[in-house]
């Protein structure tokens, strides 16, 4: 019974990817960036520990979802036939209790905040309910995933400062287009599977233009950035870990450019540092210039 009980955990572990967290630093970076900039570089501690936990949680449940979504669809790609929705290791209702369990906790995060952030947060919920099913109505889906990545940036101004400067908003589409960006290299790897079950995806709609079109939203995801800081008066150190991020999304570049499916889960793989180095130019910028 106790190897049972240990089994159906790791299970219930594996379908909210606690075995692969690079999604969770995803997610928790925009809304580091958030915090930072609203709070002008020193986030309070109870509002860190929210947003930290927060981010686990809503990157479980949209994992759950996921899963519930495509559990007819996943053992036919390679790289989800193991999914324990799949394998039977739970049923759909263990699957959906879980996810009532983890909207039950956003849903306390959030109410421990204010108001306008509980009316954000409804927005927030839909987008990760809503995403996997874009993937059968639309060859859009990653901007659909980049709305829901993207929308603790807006809530972690309400939390902070209860309102929603104007300049949050070019923040707001920079991730967006990262977001796209990066789930579109990692749809690279998946397209031939795809291809067969039906799945759409942007890397099935952008076609040989793949490298290309990845290329002008780098580009536009840097002018954002850019916009950012001039909207928030931003310095020189902050300005220089976007040119870092710069040298990575050429360094990506030159990764996706064969299409292979290692080169191009290794690209990316290695955007969850872009997170960081944002992160770091942003509180770089307030330790030199504090308000």
């Amino acid at each position: 019974m106790a190897s049972l009980t240990s089994g159906k955990f790791a299970a219930l572990l594996r379908v909210m990817r606690f075995d692969k967290p690079i999604g969770t630093y995803l997610l928790l970076a925009p809304a580091l960036w958030g915090l930072i900039i609203a709070s002008e570089g020193v986030p309070g501690l109870f509002l860190l520990v929210t947003f930290v936990v927060g981010a686990v949680v809503m990157r479980s449940a949209g994992c759950t979802t996921n899963d519930l979504t495509d559990r007819n669809l996943d053992g036919f790609v390679e790289r989800t036939r193991d999914r324990p929705l799949v394998t039977g290791e739970i049923s759909v209702f263990e699957a959906l209790s879980l996810l009532l369990v983890l909207f039950g906790i956003a849903l306390w995060l959030v109410i421990q905040i204010n108001w306008l952030t509980v009316q954000l947060s409804v927005i927030g919920a839909a987008l990760t309910i809503i995403y996997p099913f874009m993937k059968r109505i639309t060859h859009l889906p990653q901007f659909v995933l980049g709305a829901a990545f993207s929308w603790s940036i807006p809530m972690a101004f309400a939390a902070t400062l209860n309102q929603l400067p104007a300049g949050l908003w070019w923040l707001f589409v920079a991730n967006l287009l990262w977001v796209v960006v990066y789930d579109t290299q990692y749809a690279m790897v998946d397209r031939e599977d795809d291809l067969e079950v039906g799945i759409k995806s942007t890397a099935i709609l952008f076609g040989e233009a793949d490298t290309r079109i990845i290329l002008f939203l780098q580009l536009l995801c840097l002018a954002c950035f850019v916009a950012t800081g001039l909207s928030f008066e931003l310095g020189a150190i902050y300005f220089a870990s976007i040119a870092v991020v710069a040298a990575l999304f050429f360094r990506h570049q030159r990764l996706i450019s064969n299409r292979s499916r290692e080169t191009c889960f290794q690209a990316f793989n290695e955007s969850k540092w872009i997170g960081l180095i944002v992160a770091m130019g942003l509180l770089g910028h307030f330790a030199v210039y504090p308000v």
